[in-house]
Parts: structure tokens; C-alpha cells; sequence
């Protein structure tokens, strides 16, 4: 019998988040499969900042960032992909039947899809084309609600790109529980308008759906599913969660019994998706499963915000800096974050304005790399009321000339979790002993060195050789 392997990226959730729903709901898939599991805690192992773009690659690539060197969405990786190529790539090349589904970094399509049984790009693609072509209808939706919802949820639907959907609704595989769970959320927001927070999760919701008919069709020997929408609700709710994690507590007790349930609902759509993995696993025993996470979340500061700083019409915020339509394009990037790639004539200058921009007396955080790409950073927070100090060139500015504004945030939520090194790592194995065995720690980088050795294929020169063997 071939062996075959899903890897299901949940981003960002620790062995705690994992520990903590299956004590709070013992009759849950994850408690139930939990026992028969390997459990690993894994460690980034890449230096400064931890960011998904940045870990997710450790992770696929098998060397760190210091190798690696991304720092953000959108950045041409054709020569990296040369030299470090992900490790479904690696698969591929090898003759090894593969499926990809929202993995970061995973835009474009290959040339070659000969290998591919489906291919589906992030979220954060620059286009909508997926392999088969059907699928594109649902990227095109997703990649338009994704955008239009990067802080608060917009609730406006996009029409066009919603019945384009609707018109390949039989090949993409929507479950009719799903369609009444849809129509259940926009039901309950009319009763409690807090929860089209949970609209984020909606759209994993459909995408798995996708996936599943995809990855029943085909049976490839290799998948991966990528889903951030636990780690979205860890950011925003970890302290309605979990209060007893701060020294201070500075969000007010109306918050806190709002959002407290919102991280164990975010895990209860992932034990769903687990329950139905674990049936098609089940039915097909060449399957096991790897449930990965690139690094973990852990409690900040527990406060309000009301609104924070981001650039609005990049248009003009880009003229402000010199540089015209024309001369410049955006790339997708994850809020309030803004990428663009300025021509080769204009970077120069362009960065030489931006080095001049400050705000509130400090410089704007901005990553300048090769061909003219550059990542900005705001996401300065601001009271009701409060202005902020803009400064261009030493010259005061308005927001609005820049294309700058405060926007409000509808939930309030700060960043009451953020990124630490340890995360979780989960093998289910249906022919395995189950015999429970202690944790241990492993690296990141001992993910993609494994994936190779458990279909036979051999680890390239610049990974190490697997810590982590199949059972």
C-alpha cells in the first residue's frame, strides 16, 4: 500500500489552545483522536521578528530566514524557489501526486502542473487562477471578501464575484450543512450584530468544502490545507479567553463576556474539519494526517483600540511621495501592512521620500528589498478624539493628503496574543500503536525533511536530516 499524507497548517495554535478545548469539550474529535496521536512541540527556528509569511516558508523550505530571507507577501520568489523550492515542489518533481491548498508563498501556478492533482493559491494571491480552472470562481470570491475584511468584516457583498460563484456551485462541492450555516450566521447577525466578526471563518468554512471535493476526486498522495482562522481569533479575543493571563487588564468586563467563547468556537469549526478528515482517513488507510503549525501565540497586553492608522487611497498617499500611476503596483499584503513595487527609475527616490515620512515623531517602519519592492508598516493606534503629528520631508502634512486615515475598529480588540516560538505538531497514523507517548520538542525545520522521508524521496543538501521519523 502507497503511503499518503495531508498536511492541515492550523496557523499559529499551541499545544495550550489544544489542551484547553479538549478539556472543555471531552466528547470532541480532537480529545477523541488526541490519545492515538504523536504530539510534538515545535520551535521556529528563525531569528528577529515571527511572522506567518516569514515561518510558513522555515517551514516548507527547510531552511530558516536567515537563508530564506522573506520578509513579507508578494516579493519575487523565482530564484529562492530555485534554490530552496517548497516542499510540495520537491514532491512534484519527484513524480509524487500532489494537492495545494492556501499554503503561503504558494502563488503563482507552476508552470508544470503535470504532478498536481489541484493547486490553489493563498490568500493573498495576486490573481485568482487555480488548477482545475473551476476553482477559480471560488478564488475569485475569496480573494475580494479576504481583502475587503482585512481589520473590520465588510458586509457588503460582492455581487459579481458571488454569482460567478453560485454558477459553479456543483463542481466546487459546497455541503448543504455549510449553505444552512451560512444562512444560520447572516441570520444570527441581524440578532447580535458582534457576530459578523465570525464572517472570517465563514470563508475557511467554504474553502474546506472546496478542498474536500478536490481531495476526494483526486486522492493525491500529498495535500496540504492552510487555515489562519484560529490565529485570527487568538489576536483579537485571547484575553476575553483568558483574563488570568495578565498583570493588567485594561478592556472592560462587557468585552470580555462578549468575546470570551470566540477562540473555542474558532477550534470548534476546526474539530469539524477534523472529524471529517479523520472519516475520509478512515476509509482510506493509506492516508495519515500531520497537523502543523509554523510557531505558536501567547498573551501581550490585554487592551482596547479604537482605531488605527492605514493607508486608505495608495494612490495619492504614493503621488505624496513623488511617485505616479504607472510607475508603481501594489501587491497583496496582510493588514495594515501595504506593499508595492515602484519601477526601478522611481525606487530610489521613492525610498528617500518614505525614509522622510514620520509620525508622532517617528520614522515610518518600511522594508526596502531588490527590484523595487517595498513593505510598509502603520497600524498606529489612536484614541477617539487624538491627532496625530505628520511629518514629509520635515514639512507638516495632513492624513488626508496622504492618503492616511484612522479607522475605526469595530471590535475593539487589540493584539492581545502575539507570535512566540512554540507551536504544535499532531501525526495521526491509523495503522500506528496508539500508545500514548510523552511530548517532545522538534524544529521547524525537521517538517519538510520528514515529509520527504516518509514517501522515499531524498533530503537535498541544504536541509538537515530528519529528527522525526514515520512510525
Amino acid at each position: 500500500m502507497h503511503r499518503k499524507l495531508i498536511l492541515f497548517e492550523l496557523n499559529e495554535v499551541p499545544l495550550r489552545i489544544v489542551d484547553e478545548f479538549c478539556a472543555r469539550r471531552p466528547a470532541s474529535c480532537l480529545a477523541r483522536l488526541l490519545p492515538r496521536c504523536r504530539q510534538f512541540e515545535t520551535y521556529a527556528a528563525d531569528a528577529g521578528h515571527l511572522s506567518p509569511w516569514i515561518t510558513w516558508p522555515t517551514l516548507h523550505r527547510g531552511v530558516s530566514n536567515e537563508r530564506h530571507l522573506i520578509t513579507s507577501f508578494g516579493e519575487d520568489l523565482a530564484e529562492l524557489d530555485r534554490q530552496f523550492p517548497p516542499i510540495w515542489s520537491l514532491l512534484a518533481r519527484q513524480g509524487v501526486s500532489t494537492g495545494v491548498f492556501g499554503s503561503l508563498h504558494s502563488y503563482p501556478l507552476p508552470a508544470d502542473l503535470e504532478n498536481y492533482a489541484f493547486y490553489v493559491p493563498d490568500t493573498f494571491a495576486a490573481g485568482s487562477e487555480c488548477f482545475p480552472k473551476a476553482v477559480s470562481a471560488f478564488q475569485e470570491f475569496n480573494l475580494t471578501m479576504a481583502r475587503a475584511s482585512a481589520r473590520n468584516v465588510d458586509t457588503r457583498v460582492p455581487w459579481r464575484a458571488a454569482l460567478n460563484l453560485l454558477a459553479h456551485l456543483p463542481a466546487l462541492g459546497f455541503k448543504p450543512g455549510t449553505l444552512l450555516r451560512m444562512g444560520g450566521q447572516l441570520a444570527a447577525e441581524r440578532i447580535q450584530p458582534w457576530r459578523r466578526t465570525r464572517r472570517r471563518t465563514c470563508q475557511v468554512v467554504l474553502a474546506f468544502d472546496v478542498f474536500m471535493k478536490q481531495l476526494g476526486r483526486t486522492k493525491p498522495a500529498f495535500a496540504t490545507f492552510f487555515t489562519n482562522h484560529v490565529a485570527s481569533s487568538m489576536h483579537r479575543y485571547w484575553a476575553a479567553t483568558f483574563p488570568g493571563d495578565y498583570d493588567r487588564l485594561h478592556v472592560d468586563d462587557g468585552w470580555i463576556r462578549t468575546y470570551r467563547s470566540e477562540i473555542d468556537f474558532t477550534m470548534s469549526v476546526f474539530d469539524r474539519f477534523l472529524a471529517w478528515l479523520v472519516k475520509f482517513i478512515e476509509r482510506n488507510r493509506d492516508y495519515s494526517l500531520l497537523v502543523a503549525t509554523s510557531m505558536g501565540q501567547a498573551a501581550t497586553t490585554a487592551r482596547h483600540i479604537d482605531r488605527q492608522l492605514y493607508i486608505t487611497n495608495l494612490p495619492k498617499f504614493m503621488s505624496a511621495l513623488g511617485v505616479e500611476r504607472g510607475q508603481w503596483s501594489q501587491r497583496p499584503a496582510m493588514a495594515p501592512d501595504t506593499c508595492v513595487v515602484v519601477e526601478p527609475s522611481q525606487a530610489a527616490a521613492f525610498q528617500a521620500a518614505i525614509e522622510g515620512l514620520s509620525i508622532d515623531g517617528k520614522p515610518v517602519d518600511v522594508v526596502a528589498k531588490e527590484n523595487g519592492f517595498f513593505q510598509i508598516r502603520l497600524g498606529q493606534t489612536a484614541a477617539a478624539g487624538q491627532s496625530q503629528t505628520v511629518l514629509l520631508a520635515g514639512q507638516p502634512r495632513s492624513l488626508s493628503d496622504l492618503g492616511l486615515s484612522n479607522v475605526d475598529i469595530d471590535d475593539r480588540a487589540g493584539c492581545t496574543a502575539y507570535h512566540v516560538p512554540q507551536g504544535s505538531l499532531i501525526l495521526f497514523d491509523p495503522r500506528a500503536d496508539a500508545e500514548p507517548q510523552p511530548r517532545t520538542q522538534i524544529s521547524t525545520l525537521d517538517v519538510a525533511p520528514f515529509i520527504l522521508s516518509f514517501f522515499g524521496v531524498s533530503v537535498p543538501e541544504h536541509m538537515q536530516r530528519p529528527a522525526l521519523k514515520a512510525a
